[in-house]
């Protein structure tokens, strides 16, 4: 089974081994569904979260708004990243009711059991809803596509999620005392490595930041930045770290992100003071200090330039999770 990120380890060298270092998830919610054919749940869609599904029993039909169907058979997972409404289904052509129609039965405050459906074939998931509580993997989720599904069973290269799905279907099928602590924790690795399995397989796919994190000059620029927020970078220091000259390294990192490299800091900083901003614990000034900004002030005014709203106002009035865009 995949070992947990340990956070006092030393982070790795590679620029995007580091930022897959830095995926932390916060759950929201884990749903248990026992579901029998004829069934269609139409799944809401939420902001600054994900959704997954893990096939623990039977099979279902996943469809991300006008996308084809995808399969999910036994041993399958499916993650839906960037918060869309979506199908769950029998049969992609079953009646569908809101998820927020149907009864559920409250284990605990993160973990619920839902039953639904006919007297057809059985089917159970494992859904939960999801987010990444770090700036580096709200860029990796804007990355990946909208639905990416894999089967444990296709490929002897995946033999960590056929064990661990095969460990999560054991503890869903007993729901003995810690079942769902368990559940819970394994969904969570499952979902991390799913990513890391998807970068490995697609690098065609992989275009704007994390081809740029991949490359080996621009990446260590993105790298220092991200590290050390708070230190007075200028175009000539991070070509120095990119070892490349001034010219060659503002035209390559503008071609790769789109956006020259001091307003990407810029970006960069603000939304991390955002994600902070929304913890609550950090002072104004504090957040200044780390995104480099001598002054309150000044750092007000870049945030307001990226957001639109004054910090101040922002941490008022913030009522849920916030991504923010880079």
């Amino acid at each position: 089974m995949t070992e947990l990120p340990n956070p006092l380890a030393s982070p790795p060298a590679d620029p995007l081994a580091e930022a897959l270092h830095l995926l932390r998830l916060s759950g929201v919610l884990y749903c248990q569904s026992e579901l029998g054919a004829p069934w269609s749940i139409q799944m809401p869609p939420l902001e600054g979260c994900m959704m997954f599904h893990i096939v623990t029993a039977g099979e279902c039909s996943l469809q991300v708004g006008e996308e084809e169907p995808v399969l999910l058979r036994q041993g399958s997972m499916a993650l839906v990243p960037h918060g869309h409404g979506h199908l769950a289904a029998s049969a992609p052509d079953c009646p569908s009711v809101p998820l927020f129609d149907l009864p559920i039965q409250k284990v605990s405050e993160r973990f619920e059991i839902l039953q639904h459906g006919g007297a057809g074939a059985r089917t159970q998931l494992l859904c939960g809803v999801v987010r990444f509580d770090h700036v580096a993997a709200a860029q990796l989720i804007r990355q990946l596509p909208s639905i990416l599904a894999i089967d444990s069973w296709e490929d002897e290269g995946e033999s960590w999620l056929r064990s661990t799905m095969q460990f999560l279907t054991r503890e869903a099928k007993a729901l003995r005392p810690g079942s769902e602590t368990v559940m819970t924790r394994l969904a969570d690795i499952l979902v991390i490595q799913m990513i890391r399995s998807w970068i490995a397989r697609e690098p065609e796919q992989q275009q704007g930041w994390l081809a740029a994190l991949q490359d080996p000059q621009i990446g260590l620029a993105l790298q220092a930045m991200q590290r050390e927020p708070e230190k007075p970078w200028t175009l000539i220091s991070l070509a120095k770290t990119a070892s490349m000259s001034r010219a060659a390294f503002a035209a390559k990192f503008t071609k790769l992100l789109g956006e020259p490299a001091m307003q990407y800091l810029t970006r960069w900083r603000m939304q991390m003071a955002q994600y902070k901003l929304h913890d609550g614990r950090e002072t104004l000034a504090s957040l200044a200090k780390q995104c480099g900004y001598q002054s309150e002030a000044a750092f007000s005014r870049a945030f307001k330039r990226i957001y639109g709203v004054a910090p101040g106002t922002l941490r008022r009035n913030l009522t849920g999770p916030q991504t923010g865009a880079l």
